[in-house]
C-alpha cells in the first residue's frame, strides 16, 4: 500500500479523527484528575495511574478504530462491510462535532484553570510566618532544604551533617529565580523524626521541600537527598551519591543544580559559577566552621549568649587557621567579634573591634567583589563604626547577589531603628521574617520594636508568635511577661511564669535569671532577688541593651532596698572596681561610662557622678545613634536621682520620655514599682509623670 492510499484509509476508517478525539478527551480527563482528585483526598498515586491508564489505551483505540466499523447492525469488522452499507462518513461527521465540543471545554478548563484555580491553589500556602500582617503568596519556585539525618555512627558528625545541608541551602539561596527559606527557620525541624511535611510547607510558605541524609565512614560519603512537593506530597526527584569524602562539596553543587532544574529555575552564568565554587579544601576546616556556624545561629534575648559566641570564635579561629582561604570562616569570625563588641557589650574594645576588622580585611582579600564581602563590610560599618550610610551602599550592593538573604532586610531594619525610623525599621525585620518566617530572633527583634514605639500589646503579639514556634524557650516566656509588667505594672503573669520555669530544675531559669531578678524588685522580695542573682552567676543583666549591669551592682541595688548599707556599699565599691576596669578598655564608650556614673551615685560621689552621665551622653549622641544615645540620655536620670538633684533628675526624666526610643526602664511599670526610682517616690511631680503613663490600649 502507497503512503497516499494509506493516509487515505486512515481518513476513510476514521483513525485520525479517533486519534485527535482520544487524545484531546484524555487530556481533559487528566487536567480535571489532577486537580480535583487532591481536593477530595485522593492517594497521591491516583493522578500518576490515571495517566498510565490513558497512554495505555491510546494504541488499543487507535487499533480498534483501524479494524471495526460501527453499523445499524453493531461493530463489524472492516472487510466485511459493503461499501454501499457503510455509515463511515456520517460517524465521522458526528465525531468531527464530538472533537470540537471537547476541544472547546478543553480549551474552557484551559482558561479556568490558569486564570481562577491556579491563583487560588498558590493563595492556598501563605507564610504563616507573621500572622495577622499581610501574607505572601506562596511562589511556585519556593524551596526549605530540611535538616540531613546523621546516619554515621559517630554521632560527632552530625555537625558534618549539618554542615552539609547548610550548603545546599546556601547554593540554592544564590539563585534568583528561587525563594530559599534561611536556615535559621529549617532548623527547628529535627531530623530523625516524623515530619508532616504538606505542614512544614505551610509553616513555611513554601511549595517545596528538600530531605536527606548523610554517612560518613573513614575517607568515604554516602549522601542522599530528595525533592518534594509539600503541596501533595509527590516525590519529585531523588538521588544516592557515592563517593569519596573529599567530593563532598561536589556533592553539594550537584544536588543545588538538579534541584534547580527540577523546579525549572534559571540559572545565570555567575550564579553557577558561585554554586560550583567550594568553600574549603580542608574537610576539618568545615567541621569547625559547621560547629560555630551553629552556635551563632541560636541568638536569643538569652543573658548566657557570651560563652557561645566566645566558643564559635575559637572554632572559627582554628578553622581559618587550616585553611587561610576559607572565605566564609572569615565572614562569620568577623561577625561573633562583633557581637561580642556592640552586641552583648562584653567587649567594646579597640582590640576586638581590630579584630572584626582584620577578619573583613581577609575576607575581602580573598573574594573582593563577593555579595558576601559587601554584607560583612555592611555589618562591619553598623556594629563597629555606626556609619549607618556606608553600611546602607553595602547591603544595597550585596543585595544584587543575594535575594534570599534574610540578613540584608534584617540589617537595614537595624539601621533604620538606631536613625530614629521605627516604623520603617520594623517592616524591614518584617520583610526578613518573610524569608525566615520561624527565626524566633527576628520575631523578638519585631517585639523590640514595637516596645521600643512603647507598644505593649503587639510587642506581646509579637513574642506570642515566637512561642508558638519555640514554646519552650525560657527567655522568651520571661521576656513576654516582662512587657506585661512594663505596660499595666502587673507582676503578677511573669511571677507565675518563673515559678513554672523554676518548676522545671534548679538549672531552668539561668537564661532568664535577668528578669527573674526585676520581677523580684518589682515586688520587693529580697529572698527571690538573691536566689535570682545565684542564678545569674557572673553574666550581666539588664533591662535595656547596651546599659549592662554586673553582679555585683545587683547585689548593692538589693542591699540598699533591704536597708543594708554597708552591705550595699560594699558591693557596690566591687561594682565599680569591676566597671572603671571596662571603662579603662573601652574610655569612648559612653554606655560603660553611663553605668560607672549611676556606681558612683550610688557611693555618695555627687560630682563626679555627674559628670560620668554627661560625658556619656556627649559620647552617645541621640542624633548619631537613637537606640544607644536614648539609653544614656535616660539613665542619666538615675544617676541624677540618685545623686540627690531631684531637680535635674526630673526634668531628665521629662527628656527621657521624650526621646526617639522608649526605654522599658522609663515605663509605666518600671517607674512605679523598681527601686531605681525611690529616691524621687512621694515628689508629686513623678507621681504625676507615673499617673500618665498608666496602661491604656497601644497606639495603631
Amino acid at each position: 500500500m502507497n503512503p497516499e492510499s494509506f493516509f487515505g484509509e486512515l481518513k476513510r476508517r476514521n483513525v485520525i479523527r479517533m486519534a485527535g478525539l482520544y487524545l484531546v478527551g484524555a487530556w481533559l480527563v487528566v487536567q480535571v484528575a489532577g486537580t480535583v482528585l487532591p481536593m477530595f483526598g485522593g492517594p497521591e498515586w491516583l493522578p500518576r495511574t490515571i495517566v498510565v491508564l490513558v497512554a495505555i489505551g491510546f494504541v488499543p483505540a487507535v487499533i480498534f478504530s483501524w479494524v471495526f466499523q460501527l453499523t445499524p447492525e453493531g461493530l463489524k469488522r472492516d472487510e466485511e462491510v459493503l461499501p454501499d452499507e457503510s455509515i463511515t462518513p456520517r460517524i465521522g461527521r458526528r465525531m468531527d462535532r464530538t472533537i470540537i465540543v471537547v476541544l472547546v471545554l478543553a480549551l474552557g478548563y484551559f482558561a479556568f484553570d490558569k486564570f481562577v484555580l491556579a491563583p487560588r491553589r498558590e493563595a492556598v500556602l501563605v507564610s504563616s510566618a507573621v500572622p495577622n500582617e499581610s501574607k505572601s503568596v506562596i511562589h511556585a519556585k519556593s524551596i526549605a532544604v530540611l535538616p540531613f539525618e546523621n546516619l554515621s555512627s559517630d554521632k560527632e558528625n552530625a555537625y558534618f551533617a549539618d554542615g552539609v545541608q547548610d550548603e545546599i541551602l546556601t547554593d540554592l539561596s544564590k539563585i534568583a529565580d528561587l525563594k530559599v527559606i534561611s536556615r535559621t527557620s529549617v532548623m527547628q525541624y529535627k531530623s530523625g523524626l516524623a515530619r508532616n511535611l504538606r505542614k512544614i510547607g505551610e509553616e513555611l510558605g513554601v511549595a517545596h521541600v528538600v530531605e536527606g541524609s548523610v554517612q560518613r565512614a573513614a575517607n568515604k560519603i554516602r549522601v542522599n537527598a530528595q525533592l518534594i512537593d509539600a503541596r501533595n506530597d509527590a516525590h519529585l526527584w531523588g538521588q544516592t551519591y557515592d563517593r569519596d569524602l573529599a567530593d563532598v562539596f561536589a556533592i553539594q553543587s550537584e544536588i543545588a543544580k538538579a534541584i534547580a532544574d527540577q523546579l525549572q529555575a534559571k540559572l545565570s552564568p555567575n550564579e553557577k559559577k558561585a554554586i560550583e565554587q567550594p568553600p574549603t579544601t580542608d574537610l576539618a576546616a568545615f567541621d569547625l566552621y559547621s560547629r560555630a556556624k551553629s552556635l551563632l545561629l541560636t541568638r536569643s534575648f538569652s543573658a548566657t549568649q557570651d560563652p557561645g559566641v566566645r566558643k564559635a570564635i575559637e572554632l572559627l579561629d582554628e578553622a581559618v587557621k587550616r585553611d587561610p582561604s576559607f572565605f566564609d570562616a572569615y565572614c562569620q569570625l568577623a561577625y561573633a567579634h562583633e557581637q561580642l563588641y556592640a552586641v552583648f557589650g562584653s567587649d567594646h574594645t579597640p582590640a576586638r573591634l581590630a579584630l572584626a576588622e582584620a577578619a573583613v580585611q581577609a575576607a575581602a582579600r580573598l573574594r573582593p567583589d563577593a555579595a558576601e564581602t559587601h554584607l560583612a563590610r555592611a555589618q562591619y560599618l553598623y556594629y563597629g563604626r555606626r556609619d549607618y550610610d556606608g553600611a546602607l551602599a553595602e547591603l544595597e550592593i550585596a543585595r544584587r547577589a543575594l535575594p534570599n538573604d534574610p540578613r540584608l532586610f534584617q540589617f537595614t531594619g537595624f539601621i533604620l531603628r538606631r536613625r530614629g525610623q521605627q516604623e520603617e525599621g520594623l517592616r524591614n525585620l518584617q520583610r526578613a521574617v518573610e524569608l525566615d518566617p520561624r527565626n524566633f530572633f527576628t520575631l523578638q527583634q519585631i517585639a523590640l520594636s514595637y516596645s521600643n514605639l512603647q507598644h505593649y500589646d503587639e510587642a506581646i503579639a509579637a513574642l506570642d508568635r515566637a512561642l508558638a514556634i519555640v514554646p519552650d524557650n525560657v527567655e522568651t516566656r520571661a521576656n513576654r511577661d516582662l512587657y506585661e509588667l512594663c505596660w499595666k505594672g502587673d507582676t503578677r503573669p511573669l511571677h507565675q511564669t518563673i515559678d513554672s520555669i523554676l518548676a522545671q530544675g534548679p538549672g531552668a531559669i539561668a537564661s532568664a535569671a535577668d528578669v527573674w531578678f526585676f520581677c523580684a524588685l518589682a515586688e520587693r522580695d529580697p529572698a527571690a532577688a538573691q536566689r535570682a542573682l545565684v542564678a545569674l552567676g557572673d553574666n550581666p543583666w539588664t533591662l535595656d541593651p547596651p546599659i549592662f549591669l554586673s553582679r555585683s551592682f545587683g547585689e548593692g541595688l538589693l542591699a540598699r532596698m533591704s536597708k543594708d548599707e554597708a552591705h550595699a556599699r560594699a558591693a557596690f565599691e566591687a561594682a565599680r572596681t569591676q566597671q572603671e576596669k571596662i571603662v579603662q578598655a573601652q574610655p569612648d564608650y559612653g554606655p560603660a561610662l553611663c553605668v560607672l556614673g549611676l556606681i558612683d551615685a550610688a557611693l555618695g560621689r555627687k560630682d563626679l557622678a555627674l559628670d560620668e552621665g554627661r560625658r556619656a551622653i556627649a559620647l552617645t549622641p541621640v542624633e548619631k545613634d537613637v537606640n544607644n544615645g536614648s539609653r544614656v540620655l535616660q539613665y542619666f536620670a538615675i544617676t541624677a536621682a540618685w545623686a540627690g538633684e531631684k531637680e535635674l533628675a526630673l526634668q531628665q526624666l521629662e527628656a527621657g520620655l521624650r526621646a526617639p526610643d522608649a526605654s522599658q526602664m522609663l515605663s509605666y511599670g518600671a517607674l512605679k514599682l523598681l527601686p531605681f526610682w525611690d529616691p524621687l517616690r512621694g515628689d508629686p511631680r513623678f507621681e504625676k509623670i507615673v499617673a500618665s503613663l498608666a496602661p491604656k490600649e497601644s497606639p495603631k
